[in-house]
């Protein structure tokens, strides 16, 4: 004889026999299942009730007092923290306006002759707001990862390349002759700007081109920029397109005076930079 059986379990039942001296005793029967039933109708009301208690009356604060502490202690941290990211973005912010303004400053002094016309005069009365974004939660994460999606779907977009030097080319794209980029004649100590925004892959000293640094572009573009007197970017650094990465010398073997040899690379093949910068 098996220990559990269908047939047998549904037959069972339960006798309840109440014995009270004013009323007549009786007996009840009950099926298992029936018992059950009534088991389970009886918990989900408990809990329904339990649930309608909490939601209209302050017993919850009572029964949660500690999580709500702790709850509370959490939400004051976060949003002290929430408040120094806003105040150090805040400072982000204006630094970065002020490296913008330095830059056009830089790049007016660089000139020979300046009209009073000239646009960069204009650049620099307007106000310069160079805007950062603040992350640090979800829906900023998943528009991030919107973004890099779309960006993505862009990369067939051709890249612009701006001058990295305010000068004028002295030297320019001769591949046959062994020049595989083109010079701009600037002073010692000029300004040298990423052309484009990318990663620096290089930055430090060789014997031939002195200080050289170079930079990992979308679609296997590189940029390489030689003979400089101080670099201001490190292997691995991030850059912006226009960001102030190095400032032009007379450094290397390989050189006849202060100037920038500027040369663009894709797929492993030097480019003329003159057909592709925008001026």
């Amino acid at each position: 004889m098996k220990w559990f059986n269908l047939e047998n379990l549904r037959n069972s039942s339960f006798h309840i026999t109440p014995n009270l001296p004013i009323i007549t005793t009786k007996r009840y029967k009950y099926s298992i299942i029936r018992l059950v039933a009534y088991l389970g109708v009886y918990t989900i009301l408990a809990w329904l009730v339990l649930i309608f208690i909490l939601s209209i009356t302050p017993l919850k604060d009572f029964l949660f007092v500690i999580d709500n502490s702790e709850l509370k202690s959490q939400r004051e941290k976060i949003q002290v923290l929430q408040n120094r990211v806003e105040t150090l973005t805040s400072q982000l912010q204006n630094i970065a306006s002020t490296n913008e303004r330095m830059k056009y400053a830089m790049m007016l002094a660089q000139k020979d002759s300046v009209k009073s016309n000239d646009a960069l005069y204009d650049s620099l009365r307007k106000p310069i707001n160079k805007k950062i974004k603040i992350g640090g939660d979800l829906f900023s994460a998943f528009n991030g990862l919107i973004d890099k999606f779309s960006q993505s779907t862009e990369k067939s977009k051709p890249l612009i390349f701006l001058e990295p030097a305010n000068g004028v080319i002295t030297e320019e794209f001769l591949p046959d002759k062994g020049h595989m980029g083109i010079d701009f004649g600037v002073k010692s100590g000029s300004p040298i700007y990423a052309s484009a925004g990318g990663l620096v892959t290089f930055s430090d000293y060789t014997i031939s081109s002195g200080y050289t640094i170079i930079i990992q572009h979308d679609q296997n573009y590189i940029t390489i920029y030689q003979h400089c007197s101080s670099l201001l970017k490190k292997a691995r650094d991030v850059v912006s397109q226009g960001e102030l990465i190095a400032l032009s010398g007379d450094s290397g073997k390989n050189t006849t005076g202060p100037h920038l040899h500027f040369e663009i690379w894709q797929n492993g093949k030097p480019v003329d930079p003159q057909k592709i910068l925008l001026k």
